[in-house]
C-alpha cells in the first residue's frame, strides 16, 4: 500500500525511535501508545491484516457506524 507502514519504536527522551528502517523527515505519523502493564504486539499476519483494513478504508470500503451501533443492540 502506497504511503502506508506499519511501525513499532520505544521513546527515548521524549522522542520515538524507530525500529527497523527509519520514517523518512516529514512524514505524518499516529502514534498509539500503551499502558506500562498492557501488552500490545502485532504478528506479521496482524499487521498484513491491518494495512488491508486500512487500504480499504482508504477506498472508502465502509461499514456506516449505525450499521455497526445496530449490530450490538440487536445482540443484547
Amino acid at each position: 500500500m502506497p504511503g502506508m507502514r506499519v511501525t513499532s519504536g520505544k521513546v527515548v527522551a521524549g522522542h520515538i525511535v524507530v525500529e527497523g528502517e527509519p520514517l523518512p523527515d516529514g512524514a505524518v505519523v499516529t502514534v498509539l501508545a500503551r499502558d506500562t502493564d498492557e501488552s500490545f504486539e502485532l504478528d506479521a499476519a496482524a499487521e498484513a491484516e491491518l494495512l488491508l483494513s486500512l487500504a480499504e478504508a482508504d477506498r472508502g470500503e465502509l461499514i456506516p457506524a449505525a450499521d455497526v451501533l445496530r449490530t450490538f443492540r440487536e445482540t443484547e
